[in-house]
């Protein structure tokens, strides 16, 4: 598997259980996809607006009744206590064309990561469920070692930007990146914000009056 980041605007993916698995898969959907949860019953996370419910007993549903509920559905999810039905949904979605993730049972083709999620980043993190507590581990390492990573990355995307004003080689800016990267000084200057910590790299990167790097 190879990781990618996919818009899901417009597209569908429909959900089978409405338990805790269920809820938590239908929270990391909603509001960037179209969300349908197929369960003979839902837990209340799930009766909030953006996600569409659809009462049905599937663990009885022959063949057709599953196409029928996926017949448009880019991203089918099983999420049910039952392996065999999981599978089942699994195999449905194959032959629909459409991608699947497998909650307990066969493997499917999709993997749902464990996100951390700032302003201007996104980091995604896996262990083809090996061990859910390791991404959940790097989550909160990454959290506590960089408090102030949007603002970096702010003042990474206003710095390359002026200095295409003042340094004609390529090779040079790159090297001014990495080093306001490096350096323990400019993180620390993010706590101020990012127009205080922007000015004091400047002065110390480019004005001349002290190049570390």
């Amino acid at each position: 598997m190879i990781p990618l980041m996919i818009d899901l605007a417009a597209r569908h993916v429909v959900i089978f259980g409405g338990g805790a698995v269920g809820a938590r898969k239908a929270a990391f959907f909603s509001g960037e996809a179209r969300v349908t949860v197929i369960s003979r019953s839902f837990l209340p996370a799930l009766l909030r607006p953006g996600i569409e419910r659809i009462e049905a007993e599937c663990a009885g549903m022959d063949e057709a009744g599953l196409n029928h509920l996926i017949r448009d559905a880019f991203l089918v999810v099983a999420a049910t206590s039952d392996p065999g039905l999981n599978d089942r949904i699994g195999r449905a979605a194959r032959s629909a064309g459409a991608l699947f993730n497998n909650a307990d049972g066969e493997a499917g083709d999709v993997l749902i990561p464990s996100v951390i999620r700032g302003e201007r980043y996104l980091v995604a993190l896996s262990t083809g469920g090996a061990s859910p507590a390791v991404p959940r581990f790097l989550r909160e390492h990454l959290e506590e070692r960089f408090p102030h990573l949007d603002t970096m990355i702010g003042v990474q995307a206003r710095l390359r930007e002026d200095l295409k004003e003042c340094i004609g080689s390529q090779e040079e800016r790159q090297r001014i990146l990495r080093a306001v990267l490096r350096d323990p000084e400019a993180w620390a200057w993010l706590s101020s914000g990012e127009e205080g910590a922007y000015q004091r790299i400047w002065e110390r990167y480019i004005s001349g009056k002290d190049t570390p790097y």
